[in-house]
């Protein structure tokens, strides 16, 4: 399952590596594509959504959308 978020607070490649990380710890098969000059996480995997976006704020971001 294709799921989009809006994430406000990545301003750099190790925030992007950051995010990208938190997410394989939940799913290490995801497809995982992070486009931080779009505040944009995309994420290809079968966990539910609030899972991942929690996964994304544990890691400081806000998750907008």
């Amino acid at each position: 399952m294709n799921q989009i978020f809006t994430v406000e607070g990545m301003t750099c490649g190790h925030c992007e590596k950051a995010v990208t990380k938190a997410l394989l710890s939940l799913d290490a098969e995801a497809k995982v594509l992070v486009d931080r000059t779009q505040n944009k996480v995309e994420v290809d995997s079968e966990i539910p959504r609030d899972a991942l976006a929690k996964a994304i704020a544990d890691e400081g971001y806000s998750v907008v959308a």
